[in-house]
Parts: C-alpha cells; sequence; structure tokens
C-alpha cells in the first residue's frame, strides 16, 4: 500500500513555548548515586554557588517538534500562549526564522512568557524549574481548527488538562485530522479520562514504564500487540535498550542509533517523537521512520538546548541496529 501523500504535510503543534537557561560547569552540579537507577545533585541551602558557563535557548515541546517539521520540509504551524515580554518574543523570532507558522500563536496581556531554569550536570542529566505562566492559558475556543487544513496535529505534554485535550481532539476527529499523541506525566495520572481519548489517536509514543500503566502485557512484545487493539500505531522507548513499534503490519525492535556522550538530554523526547512523524507522515514505512527518529535524538543530546541539533532534510544517516517481525 502507497503511503506517499499527495500533497506537503501540513502540522499542527499544540503546546508550551518556553524560554529556558541552562546553568552548568559547577562543581556543586556533580550528581551523587541514591540507588542503581536514580542521582540527585544536591544544593546546599543558603549558599552562593558559582557558575562557570550559562546558555539561552526556547524551548517547549510543541515548538521543538514544529522545528523539526519546518527542518524536514513539512508545513509546520505552532500554536501556543507566550506573553508580551522579552521571551515570548525571542520564541516567535527563532520560530520566523526557522519558517515555522507563528500566525496561531496568541500573546498574552496578564501572564509572562513560560520560562524554565536548567541545572545542568556533567552527565547530560538535569534538574528543571519550570514556571508555566501564558501556555496554560491556551483555551479550546482559540484552536478552530478547519477541514483541510492540516493533516497531522502533534500533541505533546498538556500539563494535564485533559479536558482541553478532549475539546483538542475532538476538533481533528471532527476535520479528519490525524493525531500523534506524547503524553506528559500528568496526562498519564488521568489514566481514566486518558485511555478513551485513545479511540481518536494513530500514532501513540509512551516509554515502557508508561506502556505498562496504560495496556496489559509484561514485555514489549506484549505491550505492542495490546496497544494495537486499541491505536493503529505504537512507539514504546525503553532507554538504552531502544525502541519497538508496531503499525498492525509489522512489529520493528531497534537498538540504539549511536552510543555517544550527552551533553544534554533537554527535547531528545521531541526530537524522537516529532523526527518519526516527518518521516512517517511522508510515506516511510517503520523502519525508515525510526532510523531518523533515533538519529534525530541522538543529534540533540550532544548540544545544549533542545533545537540547536534538529537535524535537517536531506541529513546523511547511517544504519543501525533493527530487526522486523510480520504480522500478516
Amino acid at each position: 500500500m502507497n503511503r506517499k501523500p499527495s500533497r506537503v504535510p501540513r502540522v499542527l503543534s499544540i503546546g508550551a513555548a518556553i524560554q529556558d537557561v541552562f546553568l552548568r560547569n559547577s562543581p556543586a552540579f556533580r550528581t551523587v548515586k541514591i540507588d542503581s537507577t536514580h542521582e540527585m545533585t544536591e544544593l546546599e541551602l543558603g549558599a552562593k554557588i558559582d557558575v562557570n558557563k550559562i546558555d539561552f535557548s526556547t524551548g517547549g515541546g510543541a515548538t521543538n517538534a514544529a522545528v523539526t517539521f519546518a527542518r524536514q520540509g513539512l508545513y509546520s504551524s505552532f500554536m501556543g500562549v507566550v506573553g508580551r515580554d522579552i521571551p515570548g518574543s525571542t520564541i516567535l523570532k527563532v520560530l520566523d526564522e526557522e519558517s515555522v507558522d507563528t500566525s496561531r500563536v496568541i500573546m498574552d496581556e496578564d501572564y509572562n512568557t513560560d520560562y524554565s531554569t536548567v541545572i545542568l550536570a556533567p552527565n547530560g542529566e538535569r534538574t528543571i524549574l519550570t514556571y508555566r505562566g501564558a501556555s496554560a492559558q491556551l483555551k479550546s475556543e482559540d484552536l478552530a481548527i478547519r477541514r483541510n487544513e492540516f493533516d497531522w496535529l502533534y500533541v505533546s505534554n498538556l500539563a494535564g488538562r485533559m479536558d482541553f485535550i478532549d475539546d483538542v481532539f475532538s476538533q481533528a476527529r471532527d476535520n479528519s485530522v490525524k493525531i500523534v499523541w506524547n503524553p506528559g506525566k500528568k496526562e498519564l495520572l488521568e489514566d481514566k479520562k486518558m485511555k478513551p481519548l485513545l479511540e481518536d489517536v494513530e500514532v501513540l509514543i509512551v516509554n515502557k514504564q508508561e506502556a505498562q500503566t496504560i495496556f496489559e502485557g509484561g514485555t514489549l512484545e506484549e505491550l505492542v500487540y495490546h496497544a494495537l487493539n486499541i491505536v493503529p500505531v505504537i512507539i514504546i522507548t525503553d532507554g538504552p535498550n531502544g525502541v519497538i513499534a508496531g503499525d498492525g503490519k509489522t512489529i520493528v525492535r531497534a537498538g540504539m542509533y549511536e552510543d555517544v556522550s550527552s551533553v544534554d538530554r533537554t527535547g531528545a523526547g521531541d526530537a524522537f517523537g516529532s523526527g518519526f512523524l516527518s518521516q512517517w507522515a511522508q510515506g516511510a514505512d517503520l523502519k525508515q521512520s525510526l532510523l531518523f527518529a533515533s538519529a534525530n535524538s541522538t543529534s540533540v543530546i550532544q548540544y545544549v538546548g533542545a533545537k540547536t541539533g534538529i537535524l535537517y532534510q536531506n541529513a546523511e544517516l547511517h544504519s543501525m541496529p533493527m530487526s522486523e517481525i510480520s504480522m500478516v
């Protein structure tokens, strides 16, 4: 079956736009191991800590995704709310420079633009202090999605606003727009409200632990089979163990694209999810889409900030460990 679209795919990304400031290269940010899976950075209360490097960038899952789509040659539009302040102007400037349509961005007079301070540890892990201001002011009536305006809707973290997400999905469904959902932690906590929404989702992207809270099954393969009873395409990431995906015809397992040192993991998940859709929407198969998603994510973690490492169209890729099982 030929999945190649008849026009350049048009993608609307909905969610947060954030001004990020990264604090790094400080001896005080070293990590301390708590157990086999958890580390922490301990800062003394009342202390004055020197920071030897500071970087400014823009983030927010939806703006990060929008840049991936634009760099891959898709028509990319971002919808969200920013404050009428310097960070809001900075975010719009970056999106305009990336050829992302910002005509749906709303400027709020009462709230400041979302802001995150990222404490970056030497191993690339981070602690993020986030102010959620203007982005939470996006209302259902602001959407007004029209038929034939978009082919895909990319939805990431919306801070657990389940009623708003329900309205978003309803508008997309009524106008034949396919939905890709990479839910945030607060959405996943609302399992009774979340599960009915999956009926409208075309592609669901979660990690293994998240998948186990939604679907039955212990192994990745079992989770995929159960998930495919509800969504047409499921992608389950499993950290350094790679990823598994299914589309009802095949199941693909993929390992790491490349074992590289992580400078900053901010935006890695956004790069993976949007990287997958940027190829899938253009007719690529599961293996091709997962290859680019993994390469995009790997590139992003080698730079400070969520957007610098996002790959451009026609970037050279190398192969990665993959296996495929037919389901038909």
